[in-house]
């Protein structure tokens, strides 16, 4: 509404503009550029010289002219000024949205750099709803984006000002995305400095940052050409096994066939069960096929006598309609 009027105002001072160049041209006989002048020190009022000897029909027009300019120039101020006030008042409530949204943050994922692995983790975190905070230092990938504001902070991710900013003492999970290894090796030493308890996932690129990225304190490191490769050649030897896995998806959408479900979600006590006897396949359709121990060992297709013990987690796999069945028993996602 108020870039309406802007164009209203631009376009009336432009007809304004056009009406006296062409009314003094002919009606003093004076070229474009001089008419252009008493155009100008009309509309402004500024009372500098007048250009030739004015006869009644100029004097009867400069009225009309100086009357017609002091509505439209006032218009023009009014809407200029009303723009900018609109302006840093959304720019106000932007930060204030910001900060509140910040300071709620609790056990949320901060994602440094919004490239393509940036954009496939912050995508993955929409669909099971996760709270999660973006660090770019690239205002214009920020506006092509498409999300929220409130979800980015503009800022070197290597700096532990922006970190701090991003809530890293309250946050669960760090994901460092940048396509330079060194840089993401600076964030993971910073972020592990900041928060002894985060659990960080980093981009890698070369086999050789591994290990440094490792050493420096991810918990996690991918190398996606790695990944990539070793997909296509699974593809080659046994392509009927990739395709099926494929299509499991873990999101939070309907097509979901895969779910982790932890000792934590499964009880509110520390009582010890085992497999058989938490009887999920009976309760909600679902096949347990993984299992974590609470010391990180994982177990495919365990025993139905396995113990679930505190800190330990389940993997299952099911159609939709079971891990939806799962999901509200164990309240996941909530």
């Amino acid at each position: 509404m108020i870039r309406n009027k802007i164009t209203i105002a631009i376009s009336l001072l432009t007809a304004i503009l056009i009406t006296g160049c062409v009314g003094y041209k002919v009606l003093l006989n004076l070229s474009w550029i001089d008419a252009l002048y008493m155009t100008v020190i009309t509309i402004t009022t500024v009372g500098y010289r007048e250009m030739g000897d004015p006869s009644p029909e100029a004097k009867i027009f400069t009225i009309f002219i100086i009357l017609t300019s002091v509505v439209i120039v006032g218009y023009s101020v009014s809407v200029i000024s009303e723009y900018l006030l609109a302006k840093n008042s959304q720019e106000a409530r932007r930060q204030r949205a910001k900060k509140k949204y910040l300071d709620s943050m609790e056990n949320h994922i901060i994602v440094c750099g919004f490239g393509r692995n940036g954009r496939q983790a912050v995508g993955k975190l929409q669909d099971y709803k996760r709270d999660f905070v973006i660090i770019e230092k690239n205002q214009q990938v920020i506006d092509d984006s498409h999300i929220d504001a409130k979800h980015f902070i503009r800022g070197n991710a290597n700096e532990d000002e922006i970190l701090q900013l991003a809530e890293i003492e309250k946050a669960s999970v760090l994901i460092a995305a940048l396509p330079d290894d060194a840089d993401n090796l600076f964030i993971v030493l910073s972020a592990r400095q900041l928060n002894k308890e985060l659990k960080i996932i980093s981009r890698g690129n070369e086999d050789a940052s591994y290990k440094k990225l490792k050493l420096a304190g991810a918990d996690n490191v991918i190398l996606p050409d790695q990944i990539g490769g070793q997909h296509m050649a699974s593809l080659v030897v046994s392509p009927d096994l990739v395709e099926f896995w494929d299509k499991l998806s873990y999101g939070g959408d309907d097509g979901v066939n895969l779910e982790q479900v932890s000792f934590e979600q499964m009880f509110d006590h520390e009582r010890e069960c085992s497999i058989i006897d938490l009887n999920l396949r009976y309760e909600t359709g679902c096949t347990i096929i993984g299992y974590k121990s609470p010391d990180g060992e994982y177990v495919v297709n365990p025993s139905p006598d396995t113990a679930i013990r505190p800190g330990s987690k389940i993997i299952v796999v099911g159609n939709s309609k079971q891990i939806s069945q799962l999901q509200k028993s164990y309240r996941i996602h909530d």
